[in-house]
Parts: structure tokens; sequence; C-alpha cells
């Protein structure tokens, strides 16, 4: 073996340690991005809307979830041929109950909650109120700002109100009548932002 062999033998060794150093193995890299995240807060699978629907009018109603209002996914029954007016009267019924009704598991895992109270039912106008007026065995004002957030956001947004993002309620006759509305802020802060209201009148 020459000299100059000698010394390349003698260099491989060296030549090896630095290229492994500086070079960046396939098989190296990091696979293990730690646990599987857990479910996110305010965050439901999609439903399935063809379900829904053959179990009645599909609709939504507003839940509390952290510290908003969020939308969720229900369905009320309404036999077909109702007359329009007996109609919102049964949409508004059933979303009360829905409002009223717990959570799922799923919505409740996901930090859903109601404040709406049972047994609370409603009413078509009476003889002298406007013919868009609802009327609430629970007067309106003795609800807490989180129910009646919930309320008003979740009939106003449907077809027992007109469309306007405001809905007219008022408790048992003969007591006033007041136009609510659903705006950001009560829909962001619902604990300290009241719908905003203004009278209509009272039943005679």
């Amino acid at each position: 073996m020459n000299a100059r062999a000698a010394r390349w033998l003698l260099a491989l060794p060296l030549l090896g340690a630095l290229f492994t150093g500086c070079g960046i193995r396939a098989t190296e890299v990091p696979t293990d991005f730690g646990a599987a995240p857990s479910r996110v807060p305010c965050s439901l699978a999609g439903p399935d809307l063809s379900t829904q629907s053959s179990r009645g009018v599909p609709v939504q109603v507003f839940l509390l979830c952290g510290a908003s209002l969020v939308t969720v996914d229900r369905t009320v029954r309404v036999p077909e041929g109702t007359p329009d007016a007996k109609r919102r009267v049964m949409v508004a019924q059933g979303l009360l109950d829905q409002l009223a009704a717990s959570p799922s598991a799923p919505e409740r895992a996901a930090g859903y909650r109601t404040y709406v109270p049972g047994g609370m039912t409603v009413a078509g106008p009476g003889r002298t109120d406007p013919e868009e007026a609802l009327r609430l065995s629970t007067a309106p004002d003795r609800l807490t700002s989180y129910a009646l957030a919930q309320v008003v956001c979740t009939l106003s947004d449907s077809a027992a109100a007109e469309g306007d993002g405001s809905v007219v309620l008022g408790g048992p006759a003969p007591s006033a009548l007041r136009r609510y509305e659903c705006t950001d802020d009560v829909r962001t802060r619902p604990g300290s932002s009241e719908p905003p209201a203004s009278d209509i009148g009272a039943a005679g």
C-alpha cells in the first residue's frame, strides 16, 4: 500500500463522523406530537338535517356557551295545514320547550347550557294586541338576563316573529307589550347586555 492510499484510509473515519454530525437522518424525524386534542369548547359535530327533518320542522335555538349565545339545531312539530296564526304560536311553544330542555350529553360536554325555566307557555295576541304579539305565562321582566336573551334571540330569529330581528312579547294580559331586539351585544354578552326594548301597549 502506498502512502497516498494509507492517508485516505486514515481520513475515512473522520469524514464519516463529520457527515453524520451535519446530516439529517430521515428515520429520526420526530413523529410524537403529543396526545390527541380534546373537544374544542362550543364545537359540535354537524347534525343530520335529513333525519331531523323527518322528526319535524328544523329550527335553531340559542344556548349559552362560554360567555356568548350560540345556535344549536332542533326540531318542532307542526301539523301540515295549520293556519298561519296558530302555526306561529305552535312554533313559539316548541322553541320555548326546546330552550327549557336540558342540553344533550355531547352539548354539555362542549360547554352548552340553558337558563330558560321549564313549564313556560305562550299564547297568541289578545283582542286588541298587534297580530305579531306573543304573550308568555312568565312576564319577560321576571326572567333572568340570560334566559331573556335566549328567548328573545331564539324567537326573533324564527317563524314565530316577523323576521326583522325583533319580537313583540308580554306577560299575561293585560300587561304591557314590548318589542325586543336581539343585537350583536346581546348575543356576545347576554349577562350584561339586555335586549333593547320599546313599549307597544297593553291589551284592552
